[in-house]
């Protein structure tokens, strides 16, 4: 049986009964800044929850009545394959890159009335691409995998930001799916915005994964290979033969009677 203290915590009375809340600390946080801010980066390892909550905030928000309409978005990029040109219209081409949050949105809001809320534009589904231009105002807007995204993206992305609304970018910036990591602008644009008064950055991490216990090892696992790829053991040894080789020069250089006597020149001192 439900206390009173879980109803207050519930976001959003799902389909068969299900009750939506925050279930860890930073999903938590997460709900407390997006009341005090405008704009919130979520920032984290898979599995935590991080669109899915930002979704519940967004259908609540929707409920209530504080907002008109809610506009999820995602670039599309493909997670490391080539998949070629896909058949059908536009949405059908372009649904399977959104199939998450569609996902989420069917736990949250019966089948017959999220049918209806799209065909009005209450709720609307679309790619990155199709932002530019716009005003979104009186909306909850949410950019999911937003590390593949480039820095002009996300400018482009943010800008579009008009009365009453609310902006909520989540991504992982260890899952980026792009040809060339770099391009990624998630990063930059956190430390670029994250003083402004109105923009909170939750960083979410391993402790907040709730999908199967085995996804906290996985992440924890593949966080021991060094930034650009490779194996756990390839890292090992490039930092033990750094190592050696730094203690290696720091006897030369202290047994060295040159090291420790000659006077410098004027070439060294300039």
């Amino acid at each position: 049986m439900s206390t009173e203290e879980d109803i207050d915590d519930v976001l959003v009375y799902g389909n068969n009964g299900r009750l939506i809340k925050a279930r860890t600390k930073n999903q938590e946080k997460l709900v407390c800044a997006y009341e005090k801010n405008d704009l919130i980066f979520a920032e984290g390892p898979a599995g935590t929850g991080k669109t899915y909550t930002a979704i519940a905030l967004a259908v609540r928000a929707l409920k209530n009545k504080e907002i008109k309409r809610i506009i999820l978005t995602r670039p599309a990029v493909e997670a490391g394959e080539q998949l070629g040109f896909l058949p059908g219209d536009m949405k059908e081409k372009l649904d399977p890159y959104l199939q998450p949050l569609y996902d989420a949105l069917r736990d949250m809001i019966p089948a017959k009335k999220l049918e209806l809320f799209m065909e009005e534009g209450v709720v609307q589904i679309a790619p990155l691409a199709y932002m530019r231009g716009r005003t979104l105002d009186n909306a909850c807007v949410i950019l999911d995998e937003a590390q593949n995204t480039s820095l002009s993206q996300l400018k482009m992305f943010l800008t579009r930001m008009g009365a009453d609304a609310k902006f909520i970018v989540t991504g992982d910036t260890t899952q980026i799916d792009l040809p060339r990591k770099t391009d990624s602008g998630l990063q930059c644009c956190i430390e670029l915005l994250g003083k402004i008064k109105g923009i909170a950055l939750v960083q979410f991490d391993q402790g907040d994964i709730i999908r199967h216990s085995l996804v906290k090892k996985i992440v924890a696992a593949f966080g021991t290979l060094p930034a650009a790829g490779g194996t756990p053991s390839a890292a090992k040894t490039t930092t033990k033969s750094a190592k050696t080789t730094a203690t290696a020069k720091s006897a030369a250089t202290e047994s060295s009677p040159e090291a420790s006597s000659a006077p410098a020149t004027a070439q060294e001192i300039s």
